[in-house]
């Protein structure tokens, strides 16, 4: 399944999953439209299937919506190479306007098709804001990973598990887990 940073973003708010505020552009004045409405710093990212955006020049801070308009003029119609485009790289059509927010601390968080299990499996890693498979190279260890039994689905005690690896605060882990850190260490 191919879907844009948008669309999973909307399919987790569903889900009552705290999301940055964001709409989807297709043109500059529409890029324009949605920083005025979110007001001060918006992240401009191009929504191409493809990781690596940010070092390809796919997302970009905009100060004010005249700026958030320049740089959706620039993105739109580019053609954005990464390392998992290749050469050919994917043209940019779409782009997230997305409220700025101060970052104390980036995770990542998957969940793939493990090939070898054919289970899915989430991986989730202190090392967000990185290239997974970066860190998958080069420290593998720092990569949690919970193999999700499809008929159970992620089971409580894998949730916690991944949230005590990635040093979660109590409020945090019960807030993702839905119960009491200390009631349910295992």
């Amino acid at each position: 399944m191919k879907i844009h940073e948008y669309q999973a973003k909307q399919i987790l708010a569903k889900f009552g999953v705290v999301t940055p505020r964001g709409e989807v552009a297709f043109s500059p004045q529409e890029a324009r439209v949605v920083a005025e409405r979110l007001g001060g710093t918006v992240v401009v990212k191009a929504q191409i299937h493809a990781g690596g955006r940010g070092k390809a020049g796919g997302v970009k801070l905009a100060h004010d919506p005249d700026e958030a308009q320049r740089i959706a003029g620039e993105l739109l119609g580019k053609k954005l190479v990464t390392i998992q485009t290749g050469p050919e790289g994917r043209v940019v059509t779409r782009l997230l306007i997305e409220e700025g927010l101060q970052v104390a601390r980036e995770l990542y968080l998957g969940l793939v098709i493990d090939r070898t299990s054919a289970r899915p499996v989430f991986m989730a890693s202190i090392e967000g804001g990185v290239e997974i498979e970066v860190v998958a190279a080069e420290h593998p260890e720092k990569i949690l990973k919970e193999f999700i039994d499809p008929a159970l689905g992620l089971q409580p005690f894998q949730a916690r598990k991944l949230a005590f690896g990635l040093g979660l605060a109590a409020k945090q882990i019960t807030m993702l887990c839905g119960s009491s850190p200390a009631s349910t260490r295992q």
